[in-house]
């Protein structure tokens, strides 16, 4: 490595990192280049603070008199809000983001899990779902909706190609614009060095959702959309194909309330709900993980005989413009949490790569949620399960291919009900009604015949 950058060389040698520049001599000038560019990247002074957190524990949960149930809003409040939300999409002040990082590992595919069909008569894919969305309310409010779509290295070339493929559906090219979330590299457990997925490269994976907030900051897109007259953002996963985007209730009653970090949730209906759940922490809102809620917790029940603590997150959030820039800057920036995982890396010393069979490293994230108490004012606002919340994450059983085209199904067929049309009970049919007809049960029964009769599959487009 004679020819290495001398001050890369000093710095390593400084933290004891040398040994990430093995095989250096062998390297073509391209790799090099991407080496340098990987650790120019890292701090190594802030990796070296967090390895001395590895033994301390992931969460601590305040004693229980310091957590109480989050008041949670719904009805005639929301009801009242629906003029302010559409009046802010006119406007063009809300920007759309699309958390869409994780590919489909579970689902037997490493494809971005966005290209993943959920549609139970069409095959729609996710993508296609929610693309159709940002356009039904672009056309809607007359104003082209800003869609921000995370990815991450592994899924960033795949998204963008598979939405070149489909034309955009329908949005305007410049209507969407792609960023990565940030990565972090991985650390020995034993001895704190960096681990190297190969020679001349480091073992770097996504540095977790929250990191979708700094990402939007680090690129300049949370600066570009702010002064394109954005002030609002509305956050949601690519794996929950029912989310109402933009929902004008939703972001109406975000503004009336001057709140700065808004989320929908679903109230669980049974104590040991893999969910987490949203809670006052110490005067503040917050969300505590479903693994960190003490049993006893999760089973109190208030007077009216529902569990106390069942505001369970869906992760679907406004954001105001100004707390994005609080929590992304200075000494507001979300904090990484420590864990400690199996990863496979290159040894320098032998020469392979080693597949561990206990935990050997330090991985470190950023979460979503701990943005949630650093805003002044918040708000939440309770939606019906069954309309907005149908995850995609396993290959069977729950939260399958099978139960969101179930859930998809479902939703449709209360929406024709309402419409005046005559279902087929017990059916169970395949029904869907593309974004691009309608975005709720209202605006569909503003165009469905009173007299419609289902009697088979269906489908109702544009």
């Amino acid at each position: 490595m004679t020819d290495a950058p001398d001050d890369l060389i000093r710095r390593l040698r400084h933290h004891g990192q040398e040994h990430v520049l093995t095989g250096w001599d062998g390297l073509s000038a391209s790799e090099r280049a991407a080496l340098v560019a990987e650790l120019a990247a890292i701090d190594v002074a802030e990796l070296e603070a967090l390895y001395r957190k590895r033994d301390e524990p992931l969460s601590v949960l305040p004693p229980r008199d310091r957590i109480a149930p989050l008041p949670v809003e719904s009805g005639d409040e929301l009801a009242a809000a629906v003029e302010t939300g559409r009046d802010a999409l006119r406007r063009g002040a809300v920007a759309v983001l699309l958390v869409a990082g994780g590919q489909g590992s579970r689902l037997g595919t490493k494809a971005p899990k966005g290209t993943f069909p959920v549609g139970p008569v069409t095959d729609a894919t996710l993508f296609e779902i929610h693309a159709e969305k940002v356009l039904a309310l672009s056309r809607k409010y007359r104003m082209p909706v800003p869609f921000l779509v995370m990815t991450s290295p592994a899924t960033h070339a795949d998204t963008e190609a598979f939405f070149r493929e489909h034309q955009f559906f329908g949005l305007a090219r410049d209507q969407v614009t792609f960023f990565q979330q940030g990565t972090m590299p991985a650390l020995d457990l034993a001895t704190g060095k960096l681990l190297l997925e190969k020679p001349g490269s480091l073992f770097l994976s996504p540095n977790g959702h929250g990191g979708t907030l700094t990402a939007l900051a680090d690129t300049g897109l949370l600066a570009d959309i702010k002064s394109r007259g954005v002030k609002h953002v509305f956050y949601f996963q690519v794996d929950n194909p029912l989310v109402a985007i933009a929902d004008p209730a939703f972001v109406g009653r975000h503004i009336q309330t001057g709140s700065e970090a808004s989320s929908k949730v679903v109230f669980k209906e049974q104590p040991g709900e893999k969910v987490g759940v949203l809670a006052l922490i110490d005067g503040r809102c917050g969300i505590i993980e479903y693994s960190d809620l003490p049993a006893e917790m999760a089973a109190e029940r208030g007077a009216d005989g529902n569990l106390a603590f069942r505001a369970g997150s869906p992760a679907i959030h406004v954001f105001s413009v100004p707390f994005l820039e609080r929590v992304t800057a200075g000494a507001g920036r979300l904090a990484y949490h420590v864990a400690k995982k199996k990863v496979p890396y290159f040894d320098p010393a032998t020469k392979q790569v080693i597949s561990p069979e206990k935990e050997n490293a330090l991985k470190f994230e950023m979460f979503i949620f701990d943005a949630l108490p650093a805003a002044d004012k918040w708000l939440a606002v309770s939606t019906r399960r069954d309309d907005e919340f149908a995850p995609l994450k396993n290959a069977t059983g729950p939260d399958s291919p099978e139960t969101v085209r179930r859930a998809i199904s479902d939703r449709a067929a209360r929406w024709l009900v309402h419409a005046g049309a005559t279902v087929p009970k017990d059916a169970n049919l395949p029904l869907e009604i593309s974004p691009l007809y309608a975005l709720d049960a209202d605006e569909c029964a503003a165009k469905l015949p009173r007299d419609f009769r289902v009697t088979g599959p269906l489908v109702l487009k544009e």
